[in-house]
């Protein structure tokens, strides 16, 4: 099924936690549009002072967060006991359900780049256990497409399975292009697709 683009948003610059400077993509504005998808955040920095402050401790409720590190280091520490630190590649996802305290610290690195989402729980598992999971490289499958790659770090793709959610029906894809050269992602015709650029520039549907 060919899909036309139905929105195009475009990111403003802001500061969240403890000075994290970041550009918030998605968030209050868009919800109705993008439920369950709450916020989209992003951050790129060579200069650790955009982002070492972190995210002192603070609760979350009803939601899930998932954080993925392209470049750099983050460490989760939250009030279940979970202390746990991602890098260059990989995820943490948490799911606050009932509640749950936690901070993010994110160390000087060369380059601190990659995205976070907020997701919001369905009603019936507003109310669910908190819990942390992290997804490390060596769980991440890499599957070949034609003139790149896709890092399946969350859902399917085709029969191709990874770490998958409990309460929503999310694919998460991480696809790697070579440059000036195109290529077909298969998705479920009945499932809403969002693109967002990283690294580079992409033309979607042409």
């Amino acid at each position: 099924m060919e899909r036309k683009i139905s929105e195009q948003v475009t990111g403003y610059r802001t500061q969240d936690g403890a000075g994290v400077n970041l550009v918030r993509v998605l968030g209050h504005g868009t919800v109705e549009t993008y439920d369950p998808i709450l916020m989209l955040d992003s951050f790129d920095s060579t200069n650790p002072d955009d982002y070492t402050a972190g995210f002192p401790l603070h609760p979350h409720r009803g939601i899930e967060t998932i954080s993925y590190v392209y470049r750099g280091q983050m460490t989760h520490r939250d009030s279940l006991g979970n202390e746990d630190t991602i890098s260059d590649g990989e995820v943490q996802w948490m799911t606050a359900g009932s509640g749950i305290m936690h901070e993010e610290k994110l160390p000087a690195s060369e380059r601190m780049l990659g995205v976070q989402l907020w997701l919001n729980l369905p009603a019936k598992d507003k109310m669910t256990s908190p819990g942390y999971h992290a997804v490390k490289n060596a769980d991440i499958e890499e599957i070949p497409l034609e003139n790149g790659k896709i890092r399946l770090l969350a859902g399917q793709y085709k029969d191709h399975k990874g770490y998958m959610s409990h309460y929503l029906p999310l694919d998460y894809y991480d696809v790697h292009l070579n440059p000036n050269t195109s290529t077909v992602i298969e998705t479920e015709n009945d499932r809403s697709v969002m693109v967002f650029t990283l690294l580079g520039d992409a033309f979607i549907n042409g």
